[in-house]
């Protein structure tokens, strides 16, 4: 059995832990010292660690359990649409403590927030990794590093419905995270390095759609609007990866990711 690490274990990272942990031994962290015993009920090995510089900070020193690992996943926000370039590099470079040289496979799960906000079809080549500043520091520390760019994170208690929403006969780019489990372990298997790709859904329906049908209201398209598009035709491709919940107006039905 593979040992994995998820450096980062919030929303997403917790998810894909319990997921992922009915095939590997994992690995993660976290920064809330009330997480330690919830992970480890899950039959996860849990470390506490702040990867923000504060006055309360306390000085990183290497993981542990790094050598025992084949595969780190980091889920930590790394943009500088939230922090400025210097944070960034403090952030990098605890990071860097914990790891140390780290040579096995690692995942970043950035965003398709990088893209920019205008109606359009994006893919992969519309902006490398070298000019998204998190994503190149990331590959500054693991030349190797496999890019996931995710689009909204959806499932389990994460339903369009419940925010306030805008733009409603604009498309959606949403990702369920039982996919994100699956693109990561199905890279893992096939030993993928250096990869950049969009996890997004294929189909992109209306807000409006998705909206109407988690509340079980009667929809009719009406006006749909060009909007922005994430395609993920390249990891589709070249893993020959199928979804297991390709279309967002169906994420709240069926979830068998084992979450409830």
């Amino acid at each position: 059995m593979k040992n994995i690490g998820i450096i980062g274990c919030g929303w997403l990272g917790s998810r894909i832990a319990k997921i992922l942990s009915a095939k590997y031994t994992i690995y993660a962290t976290t920064t809330s010292v009330d997480k330690i015993r919830l992970l480890e009920n899950e039959g996860i090995i849990p470390t506490l660690i702040n990867f923000r510089k504060d006055k309360d900070s306390e000085k990183v020193i290497q993981w542990k359990e790094i050598d025992l690992l084949d595969a780190v996943i980091i889920t930590l926000p790394f943009s500088e649409k939230r922090e400025n370039a210097e944070q960034l590099k403090i952030k990098l470079s605890r990071l860097h403590s914990f790891t140390g040289d780290f040579q096995g496979q690692v995942f970043f799960m950035s965003s398709t927030g990088v893209y920019p906000d205008i109606k359009k079809e994006f893919f992969e080549f519309d902006l490398p990794s070298e000019d998204v500043l998190g994503e190149n520091m990331m590959k500054s520390l693991f030349p190797q590093i496999n890019i996931l760019r995710l689009s909204g994170l959806m499932g389990d208690d994460r339903l369009l419905s419940r925010y306030n929403v805008s733009d409603l006969q604009s498309p959606v780019n949403h990702i369920h995270y039982a996919d994100i489990a699956a693109v990561i372990d199905q890279m893992i298997e096939v030993k993928s390095s250096g990869k950049l790709y969009n996890v997004t859904a294929p189909q992109h329906p209306t807000k409006a759609e998705v909206i109407n049908r988690q509340k079980n209201i009667p929809y009719e398209e009406n006006n749909r609007e060009i909007g922005r598009v994430i395609f993920s035709q390249k990891m589709i491709s070249e893993l020959d990866f199928v979804f297991t919940y390709p279309d967002p107006v169906f994420f709240h039905i069926n979830d068998n990711s084992g979450l409830s």
